[in-house]
């Protein structure tokens, strides 16, 4: 049977009162809702999937003011031209389109607001298979209930924004600009990229708004010791210095969590399962860097040494762990691994008169990794001859 129309009902009266011109209007934003699908209907029959509304009216938590949020998804790149802002009876309504690669994102955690498809309400469906497409997205959050390495790399992502705001704020204090304003712009930024983030470490989602989601917040198994005292000291502490302490330890105590929680994914070292082929590759890169060396070519060898190193490192760190290093993983930390394997560190050695040094250097790095590699029987492919490779690509199934 085609769902087409048989979503929308009126339910409760869902009246709005505003003010126009000092007279009191009565808006029932259903009523709004109905008319822009009317027009849907004889204008973008063919061009949207579906309407659905979230937030308040959805959640059963709406006031006076409050409007509906609401949104719809595209078929065909002209239903993206039905959404419309306006103002009816004096309250405010977005109608916007989502389209389904966005709404993808969003049921995969990509996005922050994944409430908006999980928890929304559906108000029209073109078609059966529309309907099925968006239950299936709905499905994938909720059968998410912990979280996955794939969460956690997400809840990265928001630490790496988290410290962008940081950033800034001590750029602030570096000039000596205690502006509150501007502090209190970057520490909101610190702290909601932290509780997006929290949200994901806890395997889920806020289901509501900010200022709404105080007891969601308290109910997370995982969460920083100091929490509470800390969103209080960044949302009503009136000096520069105390916030900015309080968003830099949140961010710190933040990656402890998350790093805990990584730790619990490590599956162990597996020297001949994730190193395989890595040398044939990084090979490559040491021959850009005797090259360079040889040709007194100081910017080439400054780029590469260090590219070359930490490359390296990053993936003895994940041959260890199972997992990589993290965007907000100190460099000291992944780094240990490479010194403690025995590997010349070249970055101390650059400078421009040194040269001839680091190209020794590079030597005996090939020469130690490639016995780091074969003492943890990672096999090496290569070939003497062109008839060689001839012949192993000849024994290949």
């Amino acid at each position: 049977m085609n769902v087409a129309g048989l979503l929308y009902t009126l339910g409760d009266p869902h009246l709005l009162q505003a003010v126009k011109g000092g007279v009191n209007v009565m808006v029932n934003v259903f009523d709004v809702a109905q008319t822009l699908i009317q027009h849907i209907q004889t204008r973008f029959k063919d061009d949207v999937a579906l309407v659905a509304y979230y937030g308040s009216y959805a959640q059963g938590t709406a006031t006076s003011r409050s409007d509906l949020d609401f949104f719809f998804i595209p078929a065909t790149p002209h239903g993206f031209g039905a959404g419309l802002s306006f103002l009816c009876g004096g309250i405010s309504f977005d109608f916007w389109p989502i389209g389904w690669e966005r709404a993808e994102r969003m049921a995969a955690f990509e996005e922050s607001n994944t409430s908006i498809i999980a928890d929304c309400k559906l108000l029209y469906v073109r078609s059966d298979a529309d309907l099925a497409r968006f239950e299936h997205l709905r499905k994938r959050i909720s059968e998410t209930g912990k979280p996955s390495l794939a969460l956690l790399e997400k809840t990265e992502n928001h630490l790496r924004d988290a410290y962008i705001h940081l950033y800034q704020m001590s750029l602030l204090h570096t000039h000596l600009i205690r502006d509150l304003t501007l502090i209190r712009t970057e520490a909101h930024g610190v702290l909601t990229h932290v509780l997006y983030g929290l949200a994901l470490l806890n395997g889920t989602y806020f289901s509501k708004g900010w200022g709404k989601n105080a007891e969601q917040i308290n109910q997370f198994q995982l969460k920083p010791a100091k929490l509470n005292e800390q969103m209080h000291t960044i949302k009503q502490a009136s000096e520069s210095t105390k916030i900015k302490e309080a968003c830099e330890q949140l961010v710190q105590d933040m990656l402890e969590l998350l790093n805990a929680q990584k730790a619990l994914y490590a599956a162990g070292p597996d020297y001949e399962g994730r190193m395989k082929g890595f040398y044939e590759e990084i090979r490559g890169q040491f021959d850009k860097l005797l090259t360079a060396c040889e040709a007194n070519d100081y910017t080439t060898a400054f780029f590469w040494s260090i590219g070359a190193q930490d490359e390296i490192a990053r993936f003895l760190y994940f041959t260890k762990n199972g997992f990589w290093p993290s965007a907000v993983l100190a460099t000291a930390d992944y780094m240990h691994e490479y010194i403690a394997a025995g590997l010349p560190d070249l970055p101390k050695l650059l400078a421009p008169d040194r040269l001839a040094e680091l190209r020794d250097m590079i030597q005996l790095l090939d020469e130690r990794l490639r016995s780091l590699l074969q003492s943890h029987a990672v096999p090496i492919t290569e070939f003497e001859t062109p008839q060689q490779l001839k012949q192993f690509l000849g024994r290949r199934v």
